[in-house]
């Protein structure tokens, strides 16, 4: 009597991650241009041949550190080049592979890839996966581990791991940061490009930005710089604030969605208070700075509690109550130190072309052109996001 027949084990794991794969098109991270880099993407170039004491490369030479012995190594292979400029099914199996290695037992077959992009030449996808219950991996693991560092620099890539679950498709609150998120520029840069002091804040923006500098008592040293400024510089800032690329659109999609959305900024309440109207969103916060009793110009000190890093992650976490939103339901993006507890505290928190620093320590990181590319994060398609923005 033969055997009876047994089905396949089914995947009872009750866990299951997400990793959204981007393609990084318009930024390649090697010597060879890609066929589809936009022109103004720069690349490392390759030393030249005639340096000094060198003729057309044929002359000996005593500076043996000027002779170009080799090129610099340019790291991983460059793979989309061989096998395509998107996420090509060799990117995916690839892809595959570097899970196996770092989860135990995972089999192909409970692995699951869709597009989120009806083209051919498909920029997006969404891979699922179980994490089986005995593994000691974690969606943290993934997102630090060495072997996924290299496939997204092999294929130039990034990945976003998240818990694949509900509350990852159906977020209500998304909080921005404003100063080099929401726009292109650093307010307090602006003003003092204005009245010559651009070099000294920069300097100290920079270190605060990156960790190095508590932010509270750097924001007071810039703003120290500011006294003696017309009180009428909002007005002239302005005209030279501009959105980053993508923002207005992913608002909108986002209101439609019926999203609560707010700017946490540590800059400056005119300014933070004027885009937030312009974009329409619910919730602004941002400094005070001082005006002088005639009203004519700013003092260079603050009033009222400075929105730090932590007075960020408050608000976050005092918005979502005053809401009703669970915190699983929140995104937080920002690009700067300061911007990191409050991404702690959300269920998911985005580096978005952020800091060195920043970028290593943030939940997820996406460097991609425009910031409507959060809306894949939810598992959006790019056709869904169209209908959104009719």
């Amino acid at each position: 009597m033969s055997s009876a027949f047994k089905p396949p084990a089914l995947d009872v794991s009750p866990i299951h991650v997400v990793a959204t794969i981007f393609y990084k098109s318009d930024s390649p991270s090697h010597f060879v241009p890609h066929p589809d880099a936009s022109p103004r993407t720069t690349t490392d170039a390759l030393p030249s041949a005639s340096l000094d004491g060198l003729k057309d490369g044929a002359v000996p030479t005593e500076n043996i550190s000027a002779y170009p012995l080799e090129p610099p190594t340019p790291g991983p292979s460059p793979l989309d080049h061989l096998y395509g400029s998107y996420v090509s099914p060799s990117c995916l199996n690839d892809f595959f592979n570097t899970l196996a290695q770092i989860i135990p037992g995972l089999q192909q077959e409970t692995v699951r890839s869709r597009k989120l992009e009806k083209s051919k030449f498909c920029r997006v996808v969404e891979v699922t996966f179980p994490l089986p219950s005995a593994t000691t991996v974690t969606v943290e693991t993934l997102r630090r581990h060495e072997a996924v560092s290299r496939f997204e620099r092999e294929w130039n890539v990034e990945a976003v791991f998240q818990i694949d679950n509900v509350y990852r498709r159906y977020k209500r609150f998304a909080v921005f940061d404003m100063d080099s998120t929401l726009i292109q520029q650093e307010v307090i840069d602006e003003i003092a490009s204005l009245i010559g002091v651009e070099a000294q804040v920069s300097a100290i923006t920079a270190a605060a930005m990156n960790g190095e500098l508590d932010f509270e008592a750097s924001l007071r040293k810039r703003c120290a710089l500011l006294k003696g400024v017309p009180s009428t510089v909002w007005e002239t800032l302005k005209p030279r604030i501009t959105l980053n690329e993508g923002v207005a659109d992913l608002i909108k999609a986002l209101k439609r969605l019926g999203f609560k959305t707010a700017v946490l900024s540590g800059g400056f309440t005119p300014l933070t208070g004027w885009m937030g109207s312009q974009l329409g969103l619910d919730y602004a916060y941002a400094n005070h700075l001082v005006v002088s009793e005639d009203g004519q110009t700013l003092t260079g000190e603050l009033t009222g509690e400075i929105v730090h890093a932590q007075k960020k992650r408050q608000h976050v976490l005092e918005i979502s109550e005053q809401e009703g939103i669970p915190l699983d339901q929140v995104i937080c993006i920002g690009d700067g130190a300061n911007d990191l507890p409050m991404m702690g505290v959300a269920g998911l928190g985005v580096a978005f072309h952020a800091k060195p620093k920043v970028q290593m320590q943030a939940p997820a990181r996406l460097n991609s052109k425009s910031m409507l590319d959060l809306l894949y994060l939810f598992g959006i398609t790019k056709e869904e996001q169209e209908e959104l923005l009719r």
